[in-house]
């Protein structure tokens, strides 16, 4: 009698082992995920703060040449080619070269410190001295969680442009 209990206990410790080990993968899902989430937070506040440093140097290379006009197309086509830099020189600088100037040089700048970077500036009126500026780029790989649909606010033609993989927009409203 003693012998059939004893057989009929056989094995229980290791699917009592198995079960665990099942219990501890899956609660250790969430805290790899987290972990993901903790390593690339840093690059995309990273990437963030170079979009604001490079929004602000333009509005200033803007104030600088009042009454040239500023507008700029979307440069965003989410490749990582390098663009070529405009050239003003002394005494034959005008106000519209400067200006060409000034966006190339952004451009090139976006294109060098964010991730397939780029510009756009819009003006309310000309002269521009009231408009919006985005600069715009292309993080990878972010995981589904870091929707950018949630915080950026990119210009329309972008979402559309872009629907399948949107960038990621910084949004400045600017006043010269």
């Amino acid at each position: 009698m003693i012998q059939q209990a004893k057989n009929k206990q056989n094995g229980t410790s290791l699917i009592e082992v198995l079960i665990a080990m099942l219990l501890f993968s899956v609660g250790m899902l969430p805290v790899g995920l987290m972990l993901l989430q903790s390593v690339q937070m840093p690059k995309l506040a990273a990437h963030r703060a170079t979009a604001t440093l490079l929004a602000s140097g333009h509005i200033e290379r803007m104030r600088a040449n009042p009454t040239a006009d500023h507008r700029s197309d979307l440069n965003f086509d989410g490749s990582l080619t390098p663009l070529a830099l405009a050239d003003c020189a002394y005494p034959n600088c005008l106000e519209a070269t400067l200006s060409a100037m000034d966006k190339a040089h952004t451009q090139k700048l976006a294109r060098e410190q964010l991730p397939a970077g780029g510009l756009q500036v819009s003006c309310d009126a000309t002269p521009c001295t009231v408009g919006n500026l985005w600069v715009l780029w292309q993080e990878p790989g972010s995981p589904a969680a870091l929707k950018t649909q949630n915080s950026d606010d990119c210009p329309a033609q972008v979402s559309e442009r872009f629907a399948k993989s949107p960038p990621r927009c910084l949004y400045v409203r600017f006043s010269l």
